[in-house]
C-alpha cells in the first residue's frame, strides 16, 4: 500500500522497508541462524562421504561444501535451498579424477560451471514445464527412498549402543517440538546425544571417523593443468555431464521447495546461479556441487528457514565448525546424524501417494510413471536418470492417451452424391496413423468433404495422412474437399500439404 501524497515517513521506518526479514523480525533471524547450524553439522559426514566416492581428500568436499553455499546464497534463485558437494556429482567426476588426478578435476568442476551458465542463459529451465506431476512424485518418493538408504551402511556391522542413539534421536525429535519449537529439535537431538556419548564414555562411530577435518581455509588458484585443446576435449564430456546431473537436481529441487514454501523462485536464475557456484568452487580447489535435497529438507520443512541468510550460514559454520570446534565436532557421534536424516527421509515421503484411497483414484498411467520414476531412481542412485524416464514414461502415456480421442463418423448425404467425414480430436503423429484406414474409399461417392472444425492439426505426420487419404480417393477419380480447419492448422496444412511425399 503506497502512502498518501503528503504523508510522512521517518526514515526509521524507510530503512526497515530495505532491510531484509530477518534483520526486521528476530524471531525470523533466530530460526535463519539455528537453521543454518543444523544444516552445517549434517553437511560435514555427507561432505566427507561423498569426498571418499570421488577419490578425494576430505578437505576437498568440505571446502566444496562451503563455497557452493556461500555463493548460492548470494547468487542462487531459490531462497533457503542448500548447494554443496553430492553424490551425484562425485559419481560423474569421479573417473576424471582416478584417471586423470585432482587437476583435472578441478577443470572438470569450472567447465561444467561454464556449461551451466551458458544453458540457463538459455533457458534450459522452461524445460521444467515439461516435468509432469507424477514424476514429481516419483521423484520425491524415491529420494526419501535414497536418503534412508544411504544411512543404512551407518547401521550396519556397529557397535550396539548404535541403535539406542538413534532411537532415542528420532524420539527427541518427535516430542520435543511439542515442548517448545524455538529451538530445532535435531540441532537439541544433536547436542544430547553428544554430551551423553561423551560424557559416558560410550564407544561409537563418531563424525571424526569418517576422514580429518580442515585446519584452514581454502585458498583460491587455478587448476594444476596443461591449459591445451586436448585437456578441453579430454574434460568436456565430463564436465557437460555433470552440469546436466547438477542442473536436473537443482531444479527439481527448487520445484519440490517452491511447492512446500508456497512461494515462486527464479529458475533461469538458479541455473546460472549453480554454474557460478561450481566456477568459484573449482577455482578454491572443490570438487564441485548442486543443490542437496537432504539438506535443503532439513533446513525449509524442519528448521522452517526461508530466506537465504540460513544457506549463507551453514557454509560459513560448516568452516567455523571444522577449524574453530574441530575437537568437538568429531566427537557427535553418527547416530545423531543418522537418526536427523531418517526423520528427514520419513518427512520428505509423499504418504498420501500411497494411500489405497490415493490409488483407487489415480489413473493408472499416473501410477505407472510415479512407479517408474522411483524404481529407475533408486536402482541408478541418480536422481536426474529417473527424472528423464519418467518424464519420457508421461509423455508416451500422454500420447497414448490423446490417440484414442480422434475420431472420426461419416454423414452421407440424401442424394448420395457426397459424403461428410467429420473429424473430431487432436491429430497428431499417434493418432494420425490410423487416420488413413477409417475411410471407404471403395464405395464412397465421387465428392468427399473432410470437416476438420472439431479438430486440430499438430504436425507434419498429419498432415502427410490428410495427403494420402487424398491420393487414395484422386486414384479412384474421386475429389477431396477439406474444410473447418483453424488458423494454425490451415497455416501448417498450407505450408506441407503436398510437399512430404516424393513425386507429388
Amino acid at each position: 500500500m503506497f502512502p498518501l501524497s503528503g504523508s510522512a515517513v521517518s526514515p526509521a521506518a524507510r530503512l526497515r522497508g530495505l532491510k531484509p526479514d530477518w534483520l526486521n523480525d528476530p524471531k525470523v533471524w533466530r530460526t535463519e541462524v539455528l537453521g543454518g547450524l543444523v544444516v552445517a553439522l549434517a553437511l560435514i559426514p555427507e561432505a566427507i562421504s561423498f569426498s571418499i566416492i570421488a577419490g578425494v581428500d576430505p578437505a576437498i568436499g568440505l571446502f566444496a561444501s562451503f563455497t557452493m553455499a556461500v555463493t548460492i546464497s548470494i547468487v542462487g534463485g531459490r531462497r533457503a535451498m542448500i548447494s554443496a558437494a553430492t553424490g551425484a556429482v562425485a559419481l560423474v567426476t569421479a573417473p576424471m579424477n582416478r584417471e586423470h588426478g585432482l587437476g583435472y578435476l578441478v577443470a572438470t568442476v569450472i567447465l561444467a560451471g561454464v556449461f551451466q551458465v551458458a544453458l540457463g542463459a538459455l533457458g534450459v529451465a522452461k524445460l521444467m514445464r515439461f516435468v509432469p506431476r507424477s514424476v514429481m512424485v516419483g521423484f520425491v518418493n524415491a529420494l526419501a527412498i535414497l536418503i534412508f538408504m544411504a544411512q543404512v551402511p551407518e547401521m550396519t556391522d556397529v557397535p550396539w549402543a548404535v541403535y539406542p542413539l538413534i532411537a532415542a534421536g528420532l524420539v527427541l525429535m518427535v516430542f520435543f517440538p511439542k515442548v517448545t519449537t524455538v529451538i530445532p529439535a535435531p540441532l537439541v537431538s544433536i547436542v544430547i546425544l553428544t554430551v551423553v556419548t561423551v560424557a559416558a564414555g560410550v564407544a561409537v562411530p563418531t563424525v571424526g571417523d569418517k576422514g580429518e577435518l580442515p585446519s584452514s581455509l581454502p585458498v583460491p588458484g587455478l587448476p594444476d593443468v596443461p591449459f591445451t585443446l586436448d585437456t578441453l576435449t579430454t574434460i568436456a564430456p565430463y564436465a557437460f555431464a555433470m552440469a546436466l546431473v547438477g542442473l536436473m537436481e537443482s531444479l527439481m529441487t527448487a520445484k519440490l521447495v517452491d511447492e512446500i514454501t508456497d512461494t515462486r523462485s527464479s529458475k533461469t536464475r538458479e541455473s546460472i546461479g549453480q554454474g557460478i557456484a561450481n566456477i568459484v568452487t573449482g577455482f578454491f580447489g572443490g570438487m564441485g556441487g548442486c543443490a542437496m535435497i537432504g539438506q535443503t529438507m532439513i533446513n525449509v520443512k524442519v528448521s522452517g528457514a526461508r530466506t537465504r541468510l540460513s544457506t549463507f550460514l551453514a557454509g560459513t559454520f560448516l568452516m567455523v565448525l571444522c577449524i574453530v570446534f574441530g575437537p568437538v565436532v568429531s566427537d557427535i557421534p553418527m547416530g545423531a546424524l543418522v537418526a536427523v536424516m531418517v526423520m528427514v527421509s520419513f518427512a520428505t515421503f509423499d504418504w498420501h501417494s500411497i494411500a489405497p484411497k490415493t490409488l483407487k483414484r489415480m489413473p493408472a498411467g499416473e501410477i505407472t510413471v510415479m512407479a517408474i520414476t522411483v524404481v529407475v531412481v533408486v536402482a541408478t542412485h541418480n536422481l536426474a536418470i529417473g527424472v528423464v524416464v519418467g518424464s519420457v514414461t508421461a509423455m508416451v502415456v500422454f500420447a497414448k492417451r490423446v490417440a484414442h480421442l480422434a475420431q472420426v463418423t461419416a454423414v452421407m448425404d440424401p442424394d448420395h452424391a457426397t459424403v461428410v467425414y467429420r473429424v473430431t480430436g487432436e491429430l497428431f503423429f499417434a493418432s494420425s496413423n490410423d487416420l488413413v484406414g477409417q475411410f471407404d474409399y471403395t464405395t464412397d461417392p465421387d465428392k468427399v468433404v473432410i470437416d476438420l472444425s472439431a479438430a486440430h492439426i499438430w504436425d507434419a505426420s498429419s498432415v502427410a495422412a490428410l495427403d494420402a487419404i487424398e491420393t487414395k480417393y484422386a486414384q479412384r477419380g474421386k475429389t477431396v474437399q477439406i474444410t473447418g480447419l483453424n488458423e494454425p492448422s490451415a497455416h501448417l496444412h498450407g505450408k506441407l500439404s503436398g510437399e512430404l511425399t516424393p513425386g507429388r
